[in-house]
């Protein structure tokens, strides 16, 4: 006999899963205008036939889906499920125009992956060789894949039906403050103009407008791709101090600039997770220039200079670098690793297990050592900034963790199977799932091609954070009773 909780489980249903699989079509078919655009501007042309032919086949494909009936409300496992398509089946779309760039077809893959999910990692072996317009489509992937293609579509395309608010916060986070589509436009408002400012300023700064706003691309989406294959080291130092800055600001809850410029500036003052990454970048830089100097010799003003700005990368998961990461010291790899499994903010575009999370399980240890002191009859509830803490929200935070530390695991054994280095390893993986970019020095050409499809695994999950891919894989989110 089935329980109750059977008995109330319902699968998704499939004619509204295509049509809004069919309206996000319709957004990334509007999207590749821009590197349709810019391979026409550079006479790349190769790359022009493809992308004219990949809007023409989303379009295609997305008409028919439009016809379909648009529900009020969609369930949570329906949200999931339209997110999580969108961004497993945007990378392999994506791989037939990146593939004028001649690289095999698991390179193109890869860095494809790596663009949407805003992680960085690369396998090109070198970048400068590489055609502009295969730089610019990797940037642009990061800027969208970093705001998110869905709250894209609910700010430009959909109603503002309950449905909206199910697409552009699959996973119910509390960044929901107002209607879906009203947030969504602000939070698309405040990205339009960090990125405008910030390609504007470092233009100013570095005189090469098209790296200045690949890079602005790259940095507010916290994604890492450069136009150079020794990153920032290439770049003079005040534009790796404007690229540095501004990697903090990605790294900060976007709503929280809407609300400062809407009169409520103490609330980005106010916020937990603002003060803590502040305190988390510099943590982390005292702790690596101290490492820095103590191993390599290196002065105390390069080491604290070259310190902040990888701290920062580190810690807000850019992923841009100005010094070789594969030749530092252990105990910098180290401290690098914890910071990149932490991250940024939620509601923000960085990665890792974000800093919300990290401050419910600090608060959660604080509130069982205050109840070890109280009588057993004493009443006390968890709370993080005024706020309860529900079960469900303690539940969640507990998965994600339990799941990041088991699935990171997992992987790392993989490569050590492989005769990878274990500290170097480990420094991949977690690289990957917090979406960093950074890389001991393992992502390369000839990478074994397992592996490769390994850390695109370990990306697309660190993205969606593991919990949106097994309701994919759940079999009751396809089988069983669909609700009317």
């Amino acid at each position: 006999m089935p329980d109750s909780t059977t008995a109330l489980t319902y699968a998704v249903r499939l004619r509204f899963v295509g049509r809004y699989l069919s309206q996000l079509a319709l957004m990334l078919a509007l999207l590749a205008l821009v590197p349709l655009s810019v391979s026409l501007l550079f006479t790349e042309y190769d790359y022009s036939l493809r992308y004219a032919l990949l809007i023409a086949g989303l379009l295609f494909a997305a008409a028919p889906g439009l016809r379909l009936p648009e529900p009020e409300q969609i369930q949570a496992n329906e949200g999931i499920v339209i997110v999580s398509l969108v961004f497993l089946l945007t990378p392999l779309v994506m791989t037939f125009p990146l593939a004028a760039s001649g690289l095999p077809f698991e390179d193109v893959l890869f860095e494809a992956v790596s663009a949407i999910t805003t992680t960085g990692l690369s396998t090109t072996g070198t970048v400068e060789g590489l055609s502009r317009t295969f730089m610019f489509a990797r940037a642009w992937m990061q800027w969208y894949g970093g705001l998110g293609i869905a709250v894209l579509s609910v700010a430009l395309l959909m109603g503002p039906h309950a449905a909206a608010r199910r697409l552009a916060e699959p996973t119910e986070s509390e960044n929901i403050a107002t209607t879906a589509r009203t947030q969504a436009r602000q939070v698309l408002r405040v990205y339009l103009a960090l990125t405008l400012t910030g390609t504007l300023l470092l233009w100013t700064v570095t005189g090469e407008p098209f790296s200045a706003l690949l890079h602005m691309l790259a940095t507010l989406s916290t994604g890492g791709f450069s136009t150079f294959d020794d990153s920032l080291a290439a770049m003079p130092l005040a534009g790796a101090w404007v690229v540095t800055g501004f990697s903090i600001v990605g790294a900060i809850p976007l709503l929280l600039y809407f609300h400062a410029v809407s009169g409520r500036p103490y609330e980005l003052l106010r916020d937990p997770e603002v003060r803590a990454l502040m305190l988390a970048i510099l943590l982390i830089s005292g702790l690596l220039g101290l490492s820095l100097h103590s191993h390599s010799a290196m002065p105390w003003g390069p080491a604290l200079q070259q310190a902040a700005m990888l701290g920062v990368s580190a810690q807000t998961t850019t992923g841009f670098s100005t010094l070789p990461v594969g030749e530092l010291d252990a105990t910098s790899k180290l401290l690098i690793i914890v910071s990149m499994v932490i991250g940024g903010g939620s509601g923000s575009t960085a990665g890792g297990i974000k800093l919300l999370r990290l401050l419910v399980l600090l608060r959660l240890l604080q509130y069982f050592l205050r109840r070890s002191a109280m009588p057993p009859h004493a009443v006390t509830e968890p709370r993080l900034n005024g706020r309860l803490l529900r079960p469900i929200d303690v539940e969640r935070v507990t998965l994600v963790l339990g799941l990041f530390a088991a699935l990171s695991t997992l992987s790392w054994l993989l490569f050590l199977i492989y005769g990878y280095a274990p500290l170097d390893a480990l420094f991949e993986v977690v690289s990957a799932m917090g979406t960093v970019g950074l890389s001991s020095g393992i992502s390369r050409p000839d990478l074994e091609a397992p592996l490769k499809i390994l850390l695109c695994l370990d990306m697309l999950l660190g993205r969606l954070e593991i919990l949106a891919l097994l309701v994919l894989l759940y079999p009751r989110t396809w089988i069983g009773k669909r609700a009317s």
